[in-house]
């Protein structure tokens, strides 16, 4: 059986692209593996520094993986922060990783592009990245592919400590959502909190529908034929949320013309809104029991240092630290 791993960070509300990106799929393999999943509080510290607000997402992140699907029976799910180990880990990584590795990490030349200040925790951050999940022993990451090159740099990694100090480390593979690895925002590009361009999971309904009727659409009046409906954002988010046969019409409708970009963003509001509300209800049940919530994260973290217990006993061993 597999040992499969994710981990999200709590710095925003959640949004489409991380549910369907990482959050679904980790979902469907908590049946058929053996599955780790946690909150990557340390993570966060890189661009939150108000402990209110990082107690509020954590609190938040939990309740949405939960009402969503991810089920403690069948899966492992802890804070980050409740598992000491993975300090240590990345130390011992950090020791060995060399500079250039991190240099060429996207993610950092892309935050710090954008006015992200260039901190330590930024710049490190693969090395903790790999420490959460090199500790686990872990086979499989499902991630989406803008941490595509983070998980080859975590291979690299393990790949370089069991050089050094012999085999160690239990080298993961990649598992990507296939067609949905990549989520477009309202503007789009890649859909990220970053970008402000998010449609949440959950939120205030008057909000969602201004934010979807809001989407850019180009000038052609409702009947002039769309060739490239493909294309158009608001169809393409449709896809995700309604039934195949529906988002074929509306493609179909599109191309040949008649059918007004304004009817278009209502189905897609209509259906993302439908899709979701099954989750809506089993949120608000799980938000009026947060003791629930808190006991399932402390077990949780329970269970996941009953494995890297095992893992920094070996890696101590190994670069002969005991």
């Amino acid at each position: 059986m597999p040992r499969i791993l994710t981990g999200i960070t709590p710095s925003g509300t959640l949004h489409i692209g991380n549910y369907f990106g990482a959050m679904r799929p980790a979902i469907e393999l908590q049946a058929g593996g053996d599955a780790y999943y946690f909150i990557a509080d340390y993570h966060s510290m890189t661009v939150i520094t108000d402990p209110v607000e990082r107690r509020a997402f954590t609190l938040g992140i939990a309740l949405d993986w939960l009402a969503c699907g991810l089920d403690p029976a069948k899966a492992v799910f802890w804070r980050q922060s409740d598992v000491h180990e993975v300090c240590e880990l990345t130390w011992l990584l950090g020791s060995l990783t060399p500079m250039g590795l991190l240099e060429r990490a996207h993610s950092y030349k892309d935050k710090t592009a954008k006015g992200v200040s260039p901190n330590f925790g930024l710049f490190a951050y693969p090395v903790l990245m790999a420490a959460d999940i090199l500790l686990f022993d872990t086979d499989v990451v499902p991630v989406g592919r803008d941490q595509k090159q983070h998980l080859e740099m975590t291979r690299d990694i393990a790949i370089k400590f069991n050089q050094a100090y012999g085999e160690t480390l239990v080298v993961p593979e990649e598992r990507i959502a296939g067609a949905v690895a990549g989520i477009l925002g309202l503007d789009g590009q890649k859909m990220s909190k970053s970008y402000g361009n998010t449609i949440e999971i959950f939120g205030d309904e008057k909000t969602l529908r201004k934010k979807i009727m809001g989407i850019v659409m180009d000038s052609r009046t409702p009947q002039e034929p769309k060739p490239d409906a493909d294309q158009n954002l608001a169809l393409q988010l449709l896809g995700l949320f309604a039934p195949k046969d529906v988002a074929a019409d509306f493609e179909h409708r599109l191309r040949a013309g008649g059918l007004g970009y304004g009817d278009l963003k209502k189905a897609l509001f209509e259906h993302y809104w439908s899709f979701f509300a099954p989750y809506r209800a089993r949120r608000a049940e799980l938000a009026a029991n947060p003791d629930y919530v808190e006991q399932v994260l402390r077990d949780g973290a329970l269970r996941a240092r009953a494995v890297t217990e095992k893992t920094m006993a070996r890696a101590r061993k190994a670069c002969g630290l005991r």
